[in-house]
């Protein structure tokens, strides 16, 4: 049986230990700050970025993986007759699952492409469990049903600190914008069905506090099997956050991370995201 190995986009939420333990490649997006480009996980990392974008004179600008760099990948993993997993962010973010849809037609390599519909740690928690299914000797197809099954069991709320991002990047319109920074609008959103959707918006850091609290009380008497909180420089509420995680889910390890330059730029200072799944 030949041999499957997994590929993702840099967006991935995974940990350096991760990736060594199952051998996945990543396959890293970029990002131009005043007129330089930076790579992902090579010449930029995720701590490194938001006081790169603070001090940046424009917004930054993000683009995906040329197709070439997939077409590489995927010759280079395929070499020794291996299958290839190529797992990407959803659509509605980024075109990098057309990039790496069309490298499938430049190699010789059988690759299988999934969008997995989210982004950050649940996309992490997708790729990990369809790792376990692979080592465990499953099939793409056994890994790619376990990706769905953990996608259907996932959530991601995302609370943002301010729009100035969002209007800067024309995904709101500027007056919307500067009206809410005088009112001091904050944002919740949440990702389903491959898409943002605003899930509250409130004002001032009381409204975020109570829909988190809210959220949290959703996730009471579930079985929670993996939590992420992926952040740009928003320390006090991760660590309140965290706080009453632990005290919920003991047992359940949260990895904390500064989220990747590609969704930062997007997101804005401040912004703070939950990611979690559960076994049903």
């Amino acid at each position: 049986m030949a041999k499957i190995k997994i590929a993702c986009d840099s967006s991935a939420g995974l940990t350096d230990e991760e990736i060594q333990k199952y051998g996945i490649t990543i396959i890293p997006l970029s990002v131009m700050i005043d007129g330089t480009v930076y790579v992902e996980r090579e010449t930029i990392t995720n701590e490194q970025f938001p006081e790169m974008m603070k001090n940046a004179k424009s917004l930054p600008k993000t683009s995906q993986p040329p197709i070439g760099k997939f077409v590489d990948t995927f010759d280079e993993l395929g070499a020794d007759g291996s299958e290839v997993l190529c797992v990407t962010m959803m659509e509605s973010i980024s075109g990098t699952v057309h990039a790496a849809e069309q490298a499938t037609q430049m190699t010789k390599t059988k690759v299988t492409v999934v969008d997995c519909h989210t982004t950050d740690r649940c996309m992490a928690f997708q790729i990990l469990a369809a790792a376990k299914v692979i080592e465990n000797g499953g099939t793409v197809e056994d890994a790619v049903a376990k990706m769905k099954e953990v996608y259907d069991h996932s959530k991601l709320y995302l609370a943002i600190d301010n729009l100035d991002n969002l209007v800067a990047g024309g995904r709101i319109n500027k007056f919307a914008g500067t009206l809410s920074s005088l009112l001091n609008i904050k944002l919740m959103l949440e990702v389903y069905g491959g898409e943002i959707h605003v899930a509250m918006k409130g004002r001032g850091i009381k409204a975020i506090h109570k829909e988190w609290a809210k959220i949290l009380d959703q996730m009471k008497g579930k079985k929670v099997k993996g939590i992420g909180i992926s952040h740009v420089q928003a320390d006090s509420e991760v660590n309140r956050l965290l706080g009453q995680l632990k005290e919920l889910f003991p047992n359940v390890p949260v990895v904390v991370r500064e989220t990747v330059p590609i969704i930062a730029t997007h997101t804005g200072m401040g912004a703070c995201c939950l990611l979690y799944y559960t076994e049903d």
